[in-house]
């Protein structure tokens, strides 16, 4: 008598895969409209980075409380996360309070060895081949930026230096000699211009750079376009 074969049971829907991407999918989109860039905590962020990528120069920092506690004291209350914090704040509200010059490419918030950097697009601050701020066109910006610096209490004892940085052209050589009294120039035209909203000059330095410390490379109009700028500075301790 021939043997029956047994039937193979037939395999699992795979219908409800589609449903589970669809919800994942919208709680992705959810939690990213929720998501607000000048609510984070820069340092804490940098932290938690170097944390996970195991940076070795990371140790000692911690977001919750140290052993000594019991002391009176917590690891995130020492002076050096203090002054951390501190800087953490400024770029907050800068990246709140710049955010049309930024969105305009008038002004970039970048951060680097030396502090916080605020870069000013020379083309959209001074005429071309000119020390002289053009107030027509840069008049809000240099507004919110003298509002910056006068009102963040957690910059109150920090010191600042204005860099100018130009290309590598001379664009108006009966005026200027080389790209360093440009440069010089119009760092010193925007610290005049702090200083009489009342910025204390005494905290301020001013350099001038020419075409020495470009950006972008100046093979293009493109890359000479971003290397034309005025930086200013909120020095890290370490870089007085």
């Amino acid at each position: 008598m021939a043997k029956k074969e047994r039937k193979q049971p037939e395999p699992p829907s795979q219908a409800w895969l589609g449903t589970y991407g669809d919800m994942i999918t919208l709680m992705l989109c959810f939690f990213v409209m929720l998501f607000n860039p000048s609510e984070v905590d820069i340092v804490e962020l940098n932290q938690m980075v170097a944390s996970l990528s195991g940076d070795p120069a990371a140790g000692g920092q911690s977001l919750s409380t140290g052993k000594l506690a019991d002391l009176g004291n917590t690891i995130n209350s020492m002076p050096s996360m203090e002054k951390g914090k501190s800087l953490g704040l400024a770029v907050k509200r800068a990246v709140s309070l710049f955010a049309p010059d930024v969105k305009s490419n008038k002004i970039t918030i970048t951060s680097d060895e030396r502090g916080l950097v605020i870069s000013l697009a020379s083309d959209s601050f001074f005429e071309h081949g000119s020390a002289t701020l053009d107030m027509e066109l840069a008049r809000d910006s240099l507004l919110r930026l003298a509002q910056f610096f006068l009102a963040q209490e957690e910059l109150a004892e920090r010191r600042f230096r204005i860099e100018g940085h130009t290309d590598n052209t001379i664009p108006n050589a009966a005026l200027w000699p080389s790209n360093w009294e440009l440069s010089t120039a119009r760092a010193t035209n925007v610290l005049h211009y702090l200083t009489d909203f009342g910025a204390d000059e005494q905290r301020f330095s001013v350099a001038g750079y020419a075409d020495t410390q470009q950006k972008f490379s100046n093979d293009t109009p493109e890359g000479q376009a971003y290397n034309r700028r005025v930086d200013i500075i909120i020095l890290d301790d370490g870089h007085f």
